[in-house]
């Protein structure tokens, strides 16, 4: 079924290399290819890879790209490069920094894979989505943040902690930016088809809320000199599953808005459908007061940071538009 399809992952750190893993495994794709400044750790991991695939029986292949000229004709490509969030360290704080990383890998994916459906993973989330959009050139459907689904998931599994019953039939929704001010929807989540409301007190979902919104820097404050990578690389494969299968579903990602929920020139969090041409659908759910007024907030916060690049003539610099 995949026979031929190609995936890029760009950056082969603890992310990168287990988004690889899980779609090796489960010969999501015919042939995986890493990039990495760190060549032999690269080659050492891309080996191992393949011989699990081997013992698995999956068709898949990882290899290696020594230079971003060797990432062609990938139909899907995965970007975490970057620098990691550090204990105190907020999404905001790697923003400059990032963006120089994901300007120069960004272009160099348009060059040598003009057709891919790029996926996001570096933060600061919705600034490097909007950051790769304009350093692309690409339509705003072939370039995707993936926040929501990981979100979403964390969510979930606070709700089954606090329940203690569920596993598998919780459905949590999360909308707006990655981090501190996204947009929990417990309106919108069930357990079974059961409304969360109906099954878990308002204190207690306030509770659920408030340690998604914060369930990154949980688990940085536990590793502390790494930040959680089995949770965004599993959540970001079945992305990439999604597009590679053309399966239509529906999933919370981050993408360039142009109207909807009423912003422009923004990118956030939102229910999307997912097939082979990307960002194929947005989904405008129906807000109440309160919601409305936090997905604004956190579209104002992406906001800044878009401000931040702007004011540091980041999109001037070295312009070949």
């Amino acid at each position: 079924m995949n026979q031929g399809k190609r995936v890029g992952i760009i950056g082969a750190g603890n992310v990168g290399a287990t988004v690889a893993y899980s779609l090796a495994v489960r010969g999501s794709c015919h042939e995986i290819i890493l990039r990495d400044n760190k060549i032999d750790i690269a080659k050492g991991k891309a080996l191992d890879m393949s011989q699990a695939a081997s013992a698995v029986r999956s068709h898949t292949v990882v290899t290696v790209a020594e230079d971003m000229s060797e990432l062609t004709n990938c139909d899907v490509v995965v970007v975490t490069a970057g620098s990691p969030r550090m204990p105190g360290m907020s999404r905001d704080d790697l923003l400059m920094v990032n963006a120089h990383i994901t300007k120069e890998v960004v272009r160099g994916v348009a060059k040598y894979s003009p057709n891919a459906v790029i996926i996001m993973v570096s933060n600061p989330l919705d600034a490097m989505t909007y950051v790769a959009l304009k350093e692309s050139g690409f339509n705003r459907s072939k370039v995707i943040g993936m926040a929501g689904v990981l979100d979403s998931s964390r969510m979930a599994a606070f709700i089954q902690e606090k329940l203690g019953y569920g596993g598998g039939q919780i459905r949590a929704s999360v909308m707006g930016g990655h981090g501190d001010d996204m947009v929990p929807l417990p309106r919108y989540s069930t357990v079974a088809g059961v409304p969360l409301t109906d099954l878990l007190s308002e204190e207690e979902i306030v509770e659920v809320v408030t340690r998604t919104r914060h369930g990154g820097a949980e688990i940085v404050n536990y590793l502390k000199n790494a930040s959680a990578y089995y949770a965004p690389a599993k959540s970001t494969s079945i992305m990439v599953e999604a597009i590679l299968k053309d399966t239509k579903q529906i999933y919370p990602c981050a993408v360039a808005l142009d109207g909807e929920y009423g912003y422009e020139d923004i990118v956030s969090g939102v229910p999307t459908m997912l097939g082979s041409n990307g960002a194929e659908k947005i989904i405008e759910i129906t807000l109440d007061e309160k919601e409305k007024q936090m997905f604004s907030k956190s579209c104002a916060s992406v906001s800044r940071l878009i401000d931040t690049l702007n004011q540091n003539n980041f999109f001037k610099e070295n312009s070949t538009k």
